[in-house]
């Protein structure tokens, strides 16, 4: 009896949530997508066998072959002598004329014309 009931209660608690039906939502077509795509990679693992549950990767053993640098010396620094000294002699003497005078233009003075005042009452104020 006791296993009946137990059976009985844990075919009703299964069928519970298959008899809760929720009501539509949409999220949005951008939210959509990006859970479509993610179902879609989930499949594509599963069918390529791409779970957790294939195992450890096979490790393979390389023996590992190193080349040694090959090693080049340089050749010894070559060392010269230095260049003599560069030695100038005098420069030549010329002898030329001395240059002409340099000279200098004044500018004409300026004429001055001198206009004679032709109203003479406003020289003198009140002079009729």
């Amino acid at each position: 009896m006791k296993r009946t009931v137990t059976v009985v209660a844990l075919l009703v608690l299964a069928a519970v949530p298959l008899l809760v039906v929720p009501k539509q939502v949409s999220a949005g077509s951008s939210t959509d997508a990006a859970l479509a795509l993610g179902a879609f990679a989930v499949f594509n693992q599963i069918v390529r066998g791409e779970t957790i549950f294939n195992g450890s990767p096979h490790v393979v053993r390389e023996t590992v072959v190193v080349e040694q640098p090959v090693v080049i010396q340089q050749p010894p620094a070559v060392i010269y002598t230095p260049p003599p000294a560069v030695v100038y002699g005098p420069p030549p003497v010329i002898y030329a004329p001395a240059p002409p005078p340099t000279v200098y233009y004044v500018p004409a003075p300026t004429p001055v014309y001198a206009y004679p005042y032709g109203y003479p009452h406003y020289r003198a104020a009140y002079r009729w």
